[in-house]
């Protein structure tokens, strides 16, 4: 019954792929549309599913692996719905507002693609219970994101910004993967509703605490946390179609998605409570400071979403019941009111031909429905009655004053931080719209329908909501904040709570924020004017990094690949033979076999020793290749010896017509270069050839000391008739128990041939003039 939850994921993924088979008659826009109506039909089965389930929580099975213990499985609870519909709803608009925006670029399907490729990730990411699902989604999530903020890839800061968050992303998803794997391990399920269940499991486990932190480095990176907050507002190179959906709504959250999903297990460790606590307040208040002193809409928004992002991280840290309810709420009125002023500020930039803060202003006569839009989610950012941000902004007061020992701190912070968002707000509304109008590159006006319907429609929403908070939280946010938890809250939102000290707070905030915002002319150019922030901040220290790991690259590979073949070689015996001598004296393996004296096989010996050394002081190739050709015959000798005569008899005969075409071979070339080695070379090849023989050795002289196990050789005997249909055992082993990698080595032979085959057509052919 419950499949229904991969239709879902179906829906958008199977529009994508439609749009892309058809990239080369369906037109951009029209691919958007269809992307919209795919997001509103995945929406409309999400809220179905829901009211279908009677109170219980969905769930299917999904993609399991059982050998790997890998669980799979669906699973929709008050958290994932509640994300699924941002995802979805929010989804929608931006795709038929970007089929408008881009309209006539040629990308514009590629971007449609890649925006449902990325809905299906976020989707199946917050509705996956089970952590190695779950983490495939998330990396899907990066990549796609690399592409969409790389979207403009002729141009090098979009170039830029993409590495920077796939870098910074991807290695905190390393990370995650290490954790969730630990907490996987000790749970003795991939379930997350099961590690949940296993709570006591998971604390008491001897890797609790570094899965713990792992986990939390891998949603600190995804979610913008300080030190890593500084890739959401480079990637605001990417198109702004891109900005509201990953970097405002979805994306950015996922990684508080994930610590409010996994808080029921951790909510009573004081580490968790601090490293949240702590990372918050200190993401809240640089995310602030930072968006004052831009004049880019873009890059002002992503810093105050960076502030939302460790408003969020710090919610989850201080829970219990008031502050997850009040991390739902604010959850929400984020995303509405933060898609709708991208979506503004891309109008602004489409239609003015800048998105410079402080170029425009007196825009509401020339652009009336941009400014409503603009105006009503402004007005929710800042908190102002009757919108669901005053709502949201009274029960975080509420939660951080409730905060314990740390209240004064956090809610002193917070205040400050809540502050310079109401300055932000009036900058986004007031400051662009109202006054004398100032001279744009383009003439103003508002834009078509299909980009307004996105940001309109979401202000008007913040309106509502805040209209009827008590009706939103009972259908939507209880259910939410009920997951965070582990179990059911009671906290009633209202809209009106009375003459409270938390009202008087919201008050100050206000008239705070005016204040900054009347001097906000005077105070950017000061706060831009302190070059210790962009000199010694994590942005500067990544590029850093990133230089520093190119020239150790840089560095390593002008050491290893020096171009010299004897270097190459010295390195590689060198490194077999240190490595298994290390490791036998390291384990006390050195041994040597009983009984060992002199007998026939001396002779045998003897003779490849001699034809070693007579090779390694050959003056010329050819006698070289003739000492060779005694290590070769002794080695028969050696077979011979041990009860194997055909090996011998082929190992001879191998050896002779080796020796013999070499030889012809030789003499028919000219090669008259002697050894030009200096002796300090010579001595040292030496040095190299006497560590490997002797490790070689050593290692040979220690398996032949170990007990001798037949198993081996008896089981080939037993089945190389009943198994191979053959009496000679060597040649079953090597056609039948060995075929694969028989014809490895013919295959290998085979490609040699070849290659001396062309080598000597090239050899015979005249060389053209100028050649």
């Amino acid at each position: 019954m419950m499949a229904v939850l991969d239709i879902a994921l179906i829906l958008p993924l199977g529009v994508g792929l439609l749009a892309a088979g058809l990239a080369a008659r369906l037109r951009g826009h029209r691919a958007a549309v269809a992307g919209s109506v795919a997001a509103a039909l995945g929406l409309l089965v999400y809220l179905l599913v829901s009211i279908g389930a009677g109170g219980s929580v969905p769930a299917t099975p999904f993609w399991a692996v059982p050998s790997l213990g890998i669980d799979g499985g669906l699973r929709l609870d008050g958290l994932s719905l509640l994300f699924v519909l941002l995802i979805t709803g929010i989804g929608a608009l931006v795709l038929l507002y970007a089929g408008r925006y881009l309209q006539g670029d040629p990308r514009l399907t590629r971007l449609v693609v890649l925006l449902l490729v990325f809905m299906v990730s976020m989707l199946g990411a917050v509705t996956a219970d089970d952590v190695i699902t779950l983490f495939v989604f998330w990396e899907l999530t990066s990549i796609a994101s690399f592409f969409l903020v790389g979207y403009d890839h002729e141009k090098p800061a979009a170039r830029k910004a993409a590495l920077q968050a796939l870098l910074i992303t991807g290695g905190g998803g390393l990370a995650l993967l290490a954790g969730l794997i630990l907490v996987a391990v000790a749970a003795g399920t991939t379930s997350l509703s099961g590690i949940i269940a296993a709570r006591e499991a998971v604390l008491a486990h001897p890797a609790a605490v570094p899965a713990m932190l792992l986990v939390l480095l891998g949603c600190f990176t995804k979610s913008a946390q300080f030190p890593f907050h500084f890739w959401l507002p480079n990637a605001m190179a990417a198109p702004t179609p891109v900005s509201a959906y990953l970097h405002s709504a979805t994306m950015v959250k996922l990684g508080v998605y994930l610590l409010a999903r996994l808080n029921p297990v951790y909510q009573t460790e004081a580490l968790w409570q601090d490293l949240l606590t702590g990372a918050g307040l200190l993401t809240a208040a640089t995310g602030a400071l930072l968006a004052l002193r831009e004049t880019d809409l873009k890059r002002v928004l992503a810093h105050t979403t960076v502030t939302a992002l460790g408003t969020l991280v710090l919610l989850i840290g201080i829970a219990p019941d008031l502050a997850a309810t009040a991390a739902v709420t604010f959850l929400l009125v984020h995303a509405l009111y933060k898609a709708a002023l991208f979506l503004v500020a891309g109008i602004l930039d489409h239609e003015t031909g800048t998105r410079d803060a402080s170029a425009l202003g007196g825009l509401r006569g020339a652009m009336p429905w941009t400014a409503a839009a603009a105006v009503l989610a402004a007005f929710s950012m800042a908190g102002l009655p009757p919108f669901v941000g005053f709502v949201a902004k009274e029960i975080v007061y509420e939660a951080k004053l409730a905060a314990g020992g740390a209240a004064a701190v956090v809610a002193g912070i917070g205040f400050l931080v809540n502050a310079a968002m109401v300055a932000v707000a009036g900058l986004l509304s007031w400051r662009i719209f109202f006054g004398p109008q100032r001279p744009t590159p383009r003439v103003p006006h508002d834009p078509p329908k299909s980009m307004l319907a996105g940001p309109v429609l979401l202000a008007g929403l913040g309106l509502l909501a805040g209209a009827a908070p008590g009706l939103v939280g009972a259908l939507l946010l209880d259910g939410a904040a009920a997951a965070i938890l582990g179990r059911p809250v009671d906290v009633p939102l209202k809209l009106w709570h009375g003459f409270t000290p938390v009202l008087a707070l919201s008050a100050a905030t206000i008239g705070l924020g005016l204040l900054i915002l009347l001097g906000w002319g005077r105070l950017m150019p000061r706060l831009r004017g302190v070059s210790a922030v962009d000199r010694l901040g994590p942005s500067r220290g990544y590029e850093h990094a990133l230089a520093g790991l190119v020239a150790w690259a840089d560095g390593t590979t002008r050491t290893v690949q020096h171009g010299s073949l004897r270097g190459y070689m010295r390195t590689l015996l060198l490194v077999a033979a240190v490595a298994p001598l290390a490791v036998l004296v390291a384990r006390g393996g050195l041994d040597l076999p009983a009984g060992v004296g002199l007998d026939a096989r001396a002779f045998a010996f003897g003779l490849i020793a001699l034809g070693a050394v007579a090779t390694a002081m050959a003056r010329s190739t050819f006698a070289a290749v003739m000492a060779v050709g005694l290590v070769g015959f002794g080695t028969a000798l050696v077979f011979l010896m041990h009860g194997a005569p055909d090996v011998a008899l082929t190992q001879f005969t191998v050896e002779v017509l080796l020796v013999v075409i070499l030889a012809t071979v030789l003499i028919r070339l000219p090669v008259q270069r002697r050894d030009v080695r200096v002796p300090r070379q010579r001595v040292g090849d030496a040095a190299v050839a006497l560590v490997l023989g002797g490790s070689v050795a050593a290692l040979l002289l220690a398996v032949l000391a170990a007990p001798f196990d037949p198993r081996l050789g008896v089981w080939f005997g037993e089945n190389s008739v009943p198994g191979g249909y053959g009496r000679n055992v060597v040649n079953v082993i090597l056609v039948d128990f060995r075929a694969l990698d028989t014809l490895g080595e013919i295959a290998v032979l085979a490609i040699a041939a070849f290659a001396v085959i062309a080598l000597l057509r090239g050899a015979a052919r005249p060389l053209r003039p100028g050649s």
